[in-house]
């Protein structure tokens, strides 16, 4: 159960109601996931933090697949599954099938676990960009 009543759209105010339409409209849904709901009660910081949704996960250098992949591999190290759930599904949307979410995980679990092996083992980097 979240801490703060959620914010629905039937009670929502006219300046959050407004973020809600833009939310449903840009990504295609019926309904307001719960993140931006609970926000709500605060519409300067949700609308910042939705502008600021559509600016990063919007056009710019990378895909948005390439966006979503990159943001189910942080929600599963962090282990988020609200997050996890929204981004695999935005990626079955995007038409990755099973093996190519599989292909992502196993790259996540690689490097979690090389990035915990370099850190216990205190190894130097000697590889720079």
């Amino acid at each position: 159960m979240a801490m703060v009543k959620l914010v629905e759209e039937r009670d929502a105010n006219d300046q959050v109601r407004k973020v809600y339409d833009d939310i449903k409209q840009v990504f295609g849904l019926t309904f307001v996931p719960n993140l931006f709901k609970a926000m709500g009660h605060h519409p300067a910081y949700l609308e910042a933090t939705w502008a600021r949704v559509k600016t990063v996960m919007g056009p710019g250098a990378l895909d948005r697949k390439t966006k979503e992949i990159i943001a189910l591999a942080v929600s599963a190290t962090n282990g988020c599954e609200y997050c996890v759930n929204a981004h695999g599904a935005a990626l079955k949307a995007l038409g990755l099938g099973d093996a190519e979410i599989t292909e992502v995980m196993a790259v996540v679990d690689l490097f979690n676990g090389f990035n915990r092996f370099i850190d216990g083992m205190l190894i130097e980097s000697d590889l720079k960009p």
